[in-house]
C-alpha cells in the first residue's frame, strides 16, 4: 500500500469537495479547483476527511494511488491558504517591474522581456530583484516559476541570474589569472 495514498486528507472546516463522475470539485476562500480523477483511483468523502483508494491493484494504480492524493491535498491547501514562490534576481541592472498580470523584465539583453502571467499567479515585486509569486494552484505556479527561471537561468561563476530563494548554487572557480607554464 501507498504510503502517501493512504493518509487521510483533513479537510479545515470552510473547504468544500464536490464529486461529480470522476471530477473532484474543491471549494475553499481563496478559490475553486477541478481534478479529473483516473480510472483506477476512487474517492471516499467521511466528515471532514477524504480517502484516495485504489479500485484495482494494478501497476498504473498503484502508481496513480499516491498521486492523486497528493494533487488533492495540494488542491485542498491550496484554496484554503494558497502557495507562494520566490524568485531572485542576482546581477548588475538586472531588475523586474509588475504591471497588472505582465512582468518587465531588464535581464542583460538588448531589449526588455514581457513575460505575461496566466490569471490564476499573482506577482508581487519587491525591491525591483524579489519576485514573489502567489496561486491556488501548485502546479501551475511551479510552472510559471520555472518558466521566469529559464529566461536567465544563474551561472555558475558570478551566479548571475534568476535563481529560487533559498536555491544553493555550485560555484566554479574563474580561470587562475598566471597560471604557470602559459607560454
Amino acid at each position: 500500500m501507498s504510503r502517501v495514498g493512504k493518509l487521510p486528507i483533513p479537510l479545515p472546516p470552510p473547504v468544500r469537495v464536490k464529486v461529480d463522475d470522476a471530477v473532484v470539485r474543491v471549494e475553499g476562500p481563496k478559490g475553486t479547483l477541478e481534478h479529473r480523477l483516473p480510472a483506477q483511483v476512487r474517492i471516499e468523502l467521511t466528515g471532514q476527511t477524504l480517502c484516495v483508494l485504489r479500485a484495482a491493484d494494478t501497476r498504473e494504480g498503484r502508481a496513480l494511488h499516491g498521486l492523486t492524493r497528493r494533487m488533492l491535498a495540494n488542491m485542498v491547501r491550496g484554496v484554503h491558504t494558497g502557495f507562494t514562490k520566490t524568485l531572485e534576481i542576482v546581477g548588475v541592472g538586472y531588475r523586474a517591474e509588475s504591471r497588472g498580470q505582465a512582468l518587465y523584465l531588464t535581464l542583460g539583453y538588448s531589449h526588455p522581456i514581457l513575460f505575461q502571467l496566466p490569471p490564476a499567479v499573482q506577482a508581487r515585486v519587491e525591491k525591483q530583484t524579489v519576485v514573489t509569486l502567489e496561486s491556488i494552484d501548485r502546479q501551475l505556479l511551479g510552472e510559471v516559476a520555472a518558466s521566469l527561471r529559464q529566461l536567465r537561468p544563474p551561472e555558475p561563476y558570478k551566479g548571475k541570474g534568476i535563481k529560487y530563494a533559498g536555491e544553493v548554487l555550485r560555484r566554479k572557480a574563474g580561470k587562475a589569472a598566471g597560471a604557470a607554464g602559459a607560454s
